[in-house]
């Protein structure tokens, strides 16, 4: 990926004109008299959120399944671990989405009837479509890891779903006395947020510094290598010094087994007693999908990546880090910018028309500290094959050689990416 100039103007230019592209079908739209269909849309994060106010305003009928009546954010929740931020600063409510004239359900769908264009309701009742849209995010493979299922995850919290996990996970550390240790167990690759676990890493240790200086992290890696990883260590050393200790795979990172009981991890070599213990699992597609065999088998959901329409069951498309969206990476802006193309070829479909010509942005800000940020960011297009594929010299990362007043104005981006994208989701 190429990189940016000091002053990050090349990389800014590049993701506004990206954005412009990404938007197209919206910047301007006719008053339409009628609504051309009832689309269904099941997920009230960044896919679901952001398709449902984005159909609205193409003039579709929009209804949102959603089972909580608020959001909390998988992106900043490392800011709630690290003591930065409340639980409250990354929880969002749906009366935005309402406003907008989505019909917002307070309900969880239990099944997809593809034939009979209709999902089933907890509550009992059945909502039909025209279109249906999945954003439901993930599940976890458990026991993969032996020892650990849904009853170790309230001992040794995963914290991938943010909320109620999030604020176990933050109570632990708080408890822990100085001198534990906090490991972090990373899955191997594809899992939602590549960069997640080293700013989370990165974020515990800004804690324990403050409060706890004599604790250490444990980073237990089942990979090699990992998502901006010479500026996350970098910033490791001259923020942290050896608080941080990054174990990876070939070195006896993957972790095998856990005893929640006892508060032990046991990877490929070694054995390690901690005291808190974050335990990330690897993933695989919301088991919604299942219901009607979406992902054909697999962990996660082939679609058309023109429309996001499954190449399983037609009249549903997929959102999100349930897809498989090309080069694109299981994140939060990603799932946003899905949701404006996905929204933009349902509007055309319903109205019998083409689907535009789509482009993608995703930019990913991690905090290495409050003051230090880094970024990697990356510009989308279909190729040849109809496959979302990186286009060349588009984009760009942090530069290794930055200054403090770079990496604060970096970290200062970031809380501007997630307030602005916040409010596209939910304003």
């Amino acid at each position: 990926m190429a990189r940016t100039s000091s002053s990050g103007s090349s990389r800014r230019d590049v993701l506004k004109l990206a954005g412009l592209a990404t938007a197209a079908g919206f910047g301007v739209r006719p008053a339409f008299s009628q609504s051309p269909g009832h689309v269904v849309v099941v997920g009230g994060g960044f896919g679901g959120a952001t398709a449902a106010k984005y159909l609205r305003r193409a003039g579709v009928d929009v209804t949102l399944i959603e089972t909580n009546a608020t959001f909390a954010t998988c992106p900043f929740s490392n800011t709630v671990l690290g003591g930065i931020n409340e639980i409250d600063a990354i929880t969002h409510g749906y009366d935005g989405l309402a406003a907008h004239g989505v019909q917002v359900v307070p309900d969880t769908v239990t099944g997809i009837n593809a034939a009979n264009k209709s999902v089933s309701l907890q509550g009992g009742t059945a909502v039909s479509y025209d279109r249906l849209i999945l954003s439901p995010g993930i599940d976890f493979k458990w026991g993969e890891i032996e020892g650990y299922d849904e009853a170790a995850a309230e001992v040794m919290p995963h914290a991938w779903k943010a909320g109620a996990q999030t604020e176990l996970l933050r109570r632990q550390l708080i408890a822990m006395d100085d001198g534990g240790v906090v490991a972090i167990a990373a899955p191997g690759n594809p899992f939602r947020c590549p960069p997640g676990p080293y700013e989370r890493a990165s974020l515990i240790a800004h804690y324990l510094k403050t409060h706890k200086p004599a604790s250490k992290v444990l980073i237990l890696d089942s990979k090699d290598s990992f998502s901006k990883q010479g500026l996350f260590q970098a910033g490791w050393a001259e923020l942290y010094g050896d608080m941080i200790e990054w174990v990876p795979f070939s070195s006896g990172g993957n972790v095998a087994r856990v005893d929640p009981a006892t508060m032990t991890v046991y990877t490929d070599f070694d054995t390690h007693v901690v005291n808190v213990a974050n335990i990330i699992p690897a993933q695989r597609s919301n088991r919604l999908v299942d219901t009607a065999d979406l992902a054909n088998g697999g962990d996660w959901c082939p679609i058309n990546q023109l429309t996001f329409e499954s190449t399983v069951q037609p009249g549903i498309h997929i959102l999100g880090d349930a897809s498989i969206a090309g080069a694109m990476p299981k994140s939060g802006f990603s799932a946003n910018a899905q949701a404006k193309v996905c929204a933009a070829a349902i509007a055309a479909l319903l109205r019998g028309d083409e689907p535009p010509s789509p482009s993608f942005i995703n930019t990913c800000y991690s905090l290495v500290g409050p003051d230090y940020g880094i970024s990697v960011a990356a510009v989308y297009r279909l190729n040849a094959e109809g496959a979302i594929a990186g286009v060349e010299g588009a984009g760009g990362v942090s530069p290794g050689d930055a200054n403090a007043e770079f990496r604060k104005m970096e970290a200062e981006y970031a809380r501007g990416w997630y307030a602005s994208i916040t409010s596209d989701m939910f304003g």
